[in-house]
């Protein structure tokens, strides 16, 4: 059974406003889905591709353990699962992320809606705030970071309705990327 929104379920961002987004844990019986997902041609055009199970397994399952700096969600719309959605914090990153932040405040994201049929709807913009606030109910969490590839005009779109930011291209361990912040202050304003 596909797991995702149906294709005959139309949406609007209307539609959203009126429903909670929840973000489950991912668990080890979601990591097949995982690896369908992120091999699906709206997702895997910007996710380093192809992927095999094995590095989904290489990837998420260390993300299961407590004491991982990476907590990785499905979000669930109504009751089904609509995505992936991630944060980590990003001064503790390796492979040549971020080898210059310090501030053990700061949270990188990444995200991806599990079906091209949900795109173009605002329901990445909601997915995002949704997240963005959960984490900042920490008061730990000082910013929170993004980094699509530039050519990706729909999630740069996304991001910047949830309430993120352009800095600037920045070169990344997976090529050139369009560092995106959202500062604390700024999202509770617009919330506000």
């Amino acid at each position: 059974m596909r797991r995702g929104l149906e294709s005959d379920e139309k949406h609007t961002v209307n539609d959203f406003r009126r429903v909670e987004i929840v973000f489950r844990p991912l668990s080890a019986d979601d990591l097949p889905v995982i690896h369908e997902w992120i091999n699906r041609p709206h997702v895997s055009a910007w996710w380093d591709s192809p992927v095999t199970f094995e590095d989904v397994q290489a990837d998420y399952a260390p993300c299961l353990a407590a004491d991982s700096d990476t907590s990785v969600f499905i979000a669930q719309l109504d009751g089904k699962a609509i995505g992936f959605i991630q944060s980590y914090v990003a001064a503790r990153s390796s492979d040549g992320w971020w080898p210059t932040e310090t501030d053990p405040g700061v949270r990188g994201i990444d995200q991806f809606l599990a079906d091209e049929d949900a795109l173009n709807r605002g329901l990445g913009t909601l997915m995002v705030r949704a997240f963005v606030a959960r984490l900042f109910t920490d008061p730990a969490v000082t910013r929170i970071q993004t980094d699509p590839n530039p050519g990706n005009a729909r999630a740069i779109r996304c991001y910047e309705k949830a309430g993120f930011e352009r800095v600037g291209l920045v070169d990344t361990p997976d090529g050139p990327a369009l560092l995106m912040y959202c500062e604390r202050d700024r999202f509770a304003a617009a919330d506000a």
